[in-house]
């Protein structure tokens, strides 16, 4: 494709609004999935539903689209050659997302499980833009974009000190933590499979399948230790994790080259932060951070937000 046939780079403006509704889109997504698991009362089950549900719809939307067919044959003519087997793993950090979120949110909310998960994506999204991993190449850690990410995690501090309710084991803190640095590096390699595969949809056909293999031995192993869960009936929303997950991650495929690994994680948690606050507001869970705390968080983090998007230039004399 010529400069000339290709389509306008997304406005920066524009851009950054579709990261935060990234963000606004994995705390719904968490809040589903939680309820799946407490629901059903095994985790990885739940996770496992959500994930195959996802493939199946990414599936049949790829098939139907010209470009996403285009891809799948990209793919399979690519892979193991011109695309690395490790371009291929996204899935992985995906999965484990999703396993987290079964496991945790219930207990912890959505805001709790936010806490752990912003400071792993903003660290892994500072590393990751550093060393030049994502699509976008090296992205300079400039002292705006610093500060912007210190913040963020500021902010997370403060809802963390802000908890209230019954203490929380530390590995429900520590799981959401894993799944961050996960993310950021999901982001950047779903990037670089994109410009490979030319296509969003494609890409995340990719990433559904290994996460959905990933899940589907980790359910079997559930399931052989503890059994089948009870009962597998639920609420309809809380089978609506798969097709979320399906938009949100078209839509950081798509962000990625645009806007960096950490401005994409900084807009998703100013959407995660807000949206929790709202989720939580509405259905409290057993433990997780005051209103206030929560509140304070998300305006902290989108004060960084726009510290590290805002392009500072020094005035000439």
């Amino acid at each position: 494709m010529t400069d000339q046939n290709r389509p306008p780079a997304l406005p920066l403006g524009a851009a950054i609004a579709a990261t935060v509704l990234v963000g606004v889109l994995t705390a719904v997504q968490a809040r589903i999935n939680g309820a799946l698991g407490a629901a059903i009362g095994d985790g990885f089950v739940a996770a496992f539903i959500s994930f195959g549900s996802g493939l199946v719809l990414i599936l049949v939307g790829t098939l139907l689209a010209p470009t996403g067919r285009q891809g799948l044959r990209r793919l399979v003519a690519g892979a193991g050659r011109s695309i690395p087997v490790w371009m291929l793993l996204g899935g992985l950090a995906g999965a484990v997302t999703v396993a987290t979120q079964g496991l945790t949110v219930a207990t912890i909310g959505v805001a709790l499980f936010t806490v752990g998960l912003v400071a792993g994506q903003t660290a892994g999204g500072l590393v990751l833009d550093r060393v030049g991993y994502g699509p976008a190449g090296v992205v300079a850690v400039t002292v705006p974009r610093l500060a912007g990410g210190l913040l963020a995690i500021v902010g997370v501090v403060l809802c963390a000190l802000g908890q209230r309710g019954e203490p929380v084991a530390w590995w429900m803190l520590a799981l959401p933590l894993v799944a961050g640095a996960g993310i950021a590096w999901q982001q950047a390699t779903n990037g670089r499979l994109r410009q490979e595969l030319g296509s969003p949809l494609s890409t995340t056909v990719v990433n559904f399948a290994g996460g959905s293999i990933a899940l589907g031995i980790a359910a079997a192993v559930s399931v052989t230790v503890n059994g089948m869960p009870g009962a597998l009936q639920a609420e309809p929303w809380m089978y609506l994790g798969g097709a979320t997950g399906v938009v949100y991650i078209v839509i950081s495929a798509a962000l990625v080259k645009r806007t960096g690994v950490l401005l994409l994680g900084l807009g998703s948690v100013v959407g995660l932060l807000a949206a929790s606050i709202v989720l939580d507001a509405i259905a409290p869970p057993p433990s997780g951070p005051s209103l206030l705390a929560a509140t304070t968080a998300a305006a902290v983090a989108f004060v960084g937000v726009i510290i590290a998007v805002v392009p500072w230039r020094r005035r000439v004399r």
